[in-house]
């Protein structure tokens, strides 16, 4: 029966992986061209399905000393696009595919835009990595 750490674990990795696969339908599926600012976030979160992927297989909770820095620094560049798109004035001009306080995709009447779903796939990969480090058994611990 696999852990608290390995099952959180692995939810983090289908986060990740959802993700990926939304940006990357975005961009090759609806032809949508990235702003820099949405690049930033693809380099910080393509490599956490794999990171990840491998430490649920692992079973290493720990990799959260890997995964907290791409996915905190990756909270804090979406919440920055969030912040242009709702306050256009505050400034930050991106030169691929537009600026970056323009809303390509709005969703549910414009609730959802795809910073704020970066956003909220960041936040959660955080929240469950280090809830999985939080909650190891003790042979997890490396």
């Amino acid at each position: 029966m696999p852990s608290r750490s390995r099952s959180l674990l692995g939810l983090a990795t289908l986060v990740a992986a959802v993700a990926t696969a939304g940006s990357l339908h975005f961009s090759l599926g609806l032809g949508l061209v990235p702003c820099e600012l949405c690049w930033y976030q693809r380099i910080l979160m393509y490599p956490l399905v794999v990171v990840l992927g491998v430490a649920a297989v692992e079973g290493r909770p720990a990799v959260a000393r890997t995964v907290l820095p791409l996915s905190l620094l990756g909270t804090v560049v979406a919440a920055y696009h969030v912040v242009l798109q709702i306050r256009p004035s505050v400034g930050g001009t991106c030169s691929v595919g537009g600026g970056c306080a323009s809303i390509l995709y709005p969703m549910l009447d414009g609730l959802l835009t795809i910073p704020r779903l970066s956003l909220v796939a960041f936040v959660l990969v955080s929240v469950l990595s280090a809830l999985a480090w939080v909650v190891r058994e003790p042979a997890d611990a490396w």
